[in-house]
């Protein structure tokens, strides 16, 4: 009995849900005028509504990257029907050896609907659009592509390009064929903020590729959600005065805000018009750029590790202090080189002898900084050598020196510092010590450190002893987004060990090997370098921060194969500092201004007269 009853409510459920799904089919077909137009010879589309990308802004409010319209031809083959191949190609301008290559791709799967050719021109469109009836299985889809208002910081604002496997398959189904995302600088590091949201429009087209009208009046589309705009930390007159001074020459700048971490100016020398990754011709551009031999593409100020030269005697002088084998007055003895076996490391000044800290900072002395670094590196409250040498690796670290600080753009690079393993492996264990390598002690040798760590280990000098990690994201234009914070970190050097070296950089300014960087009514403090380069001539660094009190900026500059760090790097930083310092005055030292705005030293175009360095 149980079971007869058990089948009986089988039976009923089955008829129940059967009568279910008549009715409701009965309804749609008879009843329902709003499925009429859902007949045989139509079609329903979905229609992806691409939202406009977040605007790019500098910290002053100035629109640095925007957006403009842009058409993508769209094609489903498996709904292409009697094609009029000639006037198809005739609208598009396109030849028919172009149209069978594109729809061969398309076809791969003929159920997916794929871009036929895209960012079609406005002129193009406009004819186009007044015949696309005709072509069934064909629409458009319009979408908006970036526009640059200038030709600088293209390095840091990035572009956008069209996604390839890997990006799809991560992007778990948002991406698809054909679609954009940011692929380097801003664009990429924020993707998901600056994209907004997709939406998607249902409409009902007839055979002819004609609209017939929404799907239920639009009950089921979604809008297209805009993207947030970005208020960068870049200052964009500094920006593109710095890439005019730089202008003829291969290397970087860097400017920091010290206390925020905010990148004011990010240069790589030479760049390029970002407005050329733009449109139909960037794949062909970018190509150009790529086999450029200057290498335009290569982000100089993140990725290229240069010995840092002299500068990297202010370092030592603080950890030296740290560990107490330096005072403020310890002597050392110049004697126009330091020697160690047959090797010597020369000083190029002319100065007294001995000299103490800030003397040995003001005149740059070799010989002095080899006596420092051998304290460190040499110490014998470590049981050996290797020890000591670590703890000097892990002081540098604590700088920013051989790490990656974090900065919020993609190609970071960590610079050159080795542990003492290398050191084994070429010498054997306990067979080398602070006189093997010291070359280290001024800055080169095995150490190689990016423009962005010089400016960072400057922004530490100038708040004596700490740094916020480097960005360029300065807020986003959305209330209740949260923006990341960036993370403050202190070096191992105690604050109290900092004050002579400031002292130190800025006499280097007033009256040792950087004068050129003087500039009336602030203290710049500040420390030249001239790097051995094995490839050509010296590299000619520079570092500052100014004003020595309450620094509103901090700045290294790096110009390739051009001399001494006094010649180009220090005019060049300095210039940019009194106009970030004072925007709205006359340039007062129009002679050095001019000089760096008319040399061209990559084709060596100007006389390299010297300054003192």
């Amino acid at each position: 009995m149980g079971n007869k009853r058990r089948q009986w409510f089988y039976y009923t459920l089955f008829l129940v849900v059967g009568l279910a799904f008549v009715v409701r089919l009965f309804s749609i077909q008879v009843l329902d005028d709003r499925y009429k137009s859902l007949s045989k010879d139509n079609f329903l589309k979905k229609v992806i509504q691409f939202p406009p990308r977040g605007l790019i802004y500098d910290r002053n409010g100035k629109l640095m990257v925007f957006n403009d319209a842009t058409y993508d031809l769209m094609v489903v083959p498996r709904q292409v029907k009697d094609l009029d191949t000639a006037e198809f190609c005739r609208l598009l301008k396109i030849t028919p050896e172009t149209f069978i290559k594109k729809m061969k791709k398309c076809s791969v799967n003929p159920y997916r609907s794929s871009v036929f050719e895209k960012q079609i021109s406005a002129l193009t469109y406009a004819g186009f659009q007044e015949h696309l009836f005709e072509f069934q299985g064909f629409y458009m889809e319009i979408r908006t592509d970036r526009r640059y208002k200038g030709k600088s910081a293209a390095h840091v604002l990035g572009s956008i390009g069209e996604v390839n496997d890997k990006i799809i398959e991560k992007s778990n189904g948002y991406y698809r064929q054909g679609e954009y995302t940011g692929i380097s600088g801003i664009e990429r590091s924020y993707e998901e903020v600056l994209r907004g949201t997709k939406g998607v429009k249902n409409i009902i087209v007839d055979v002819r590729n004609r609209t017939v009208g929404p799907y239920f009046e639009g009950a089921y589309d979604t809008a297209a959600i805009a993207g947030k705009s970005i208020y960068t930390t870049l200052d964009a007159d500094l920006q593109a005065y710095g890439e005019a001074l730089m202008g003829g020459k291969i290397g970087s700048v860097v400017a920091i805000e010290p206390a925020t971490g905010e990148i004011l100016a990010l240069i790589s020398s030479p760049s390029y018009d970002p407005n050329l990754l733009i449109g139909r011709q960037r794949g062909n551009n970018f190509i150009k750029l790529m086999h450029d031999p200057l290498k335009p593409l290569f982000n100089r100020p993140l990725s290229a590790p240069y010995p840092p030269g002299s500068i990297f005697k202010a370092i030592s002088s603080l950890i030296a202090q740290q560990e107490g084998v330096l005072a403020p007055g310890t002597m050392y003895p110049c004697g126009a080189g330091y020697k160690v076996g047959s090797h010597r490391v020369k000083c190029s000044h002319v100065h007294p002898s001995p000299l103490d800290l800030r003397g040995a900072l003001t005149q740059s002395c070799n010989p002095y900084f080899c006596y420092v670094f051998r304290s460190i590196v040499d110490q014998r409250k470590f049981s050996t050598f290797e020890e000591s040498y670590n703890n000097w690796h892990d002081h540098l670290e604590s700088f920013g020196i051989g790490v990656h600080l974090g900065i919020d753009l993609y190609g970071e690079a960590k610079g050159i510092l080795k542990k003492s393993d290398y050191y084994n492996r070429l010498y054997g264990k306990g067979a080398w010590k602070g006189s093997t390598i010291i070359s280290v002690a001024i800055g080169q040798g095995e150490l190689g450190v990016t423009p962005l760590q010089m400016a960072n280990v400057m922004a530490i000098i100038a708040n004596r002893g700490y740094y916020v990690t480097p960005h360029v994201l300065r807020y986003v234009d959305s209330a209740g987004l949260q923006v990341p914070k960036f993370e403050k970190r202190f070096c191992s050097v105690d604050p109290k060990y900092f004050p002579i070296v400031v002292e130190g950089m800025a006499d280097v300014v007033k009256k040792g090997t950087a004068r050129v960087a003087q500039i009336d009514s602030v203290e710049v403090c500040g420390k030249t370098g001239t790097a051995q380069n094995p490839h050509g001539k010296d590299h000619s660094i520079f570092f500052a921060f100014a004003p020595k009190d309450n620094p509103q900026i901090a700045i290294a500059v790096v110009v390739e194969n051009s001399g001494y760090g006094s010649q180009w790097a220090a005019p060049i930083a300095s210039l940019m500092i009194e106009r970030y310092l004072f925007p709205e005055r006359e340039q007062r030292r129009k002679y050095l201004e001019d000089r760096m705005l008319n040399a061209d030293l990559i084709n060596q175009k100007s006389g390299n007269e010297q300054v003192s360095h």
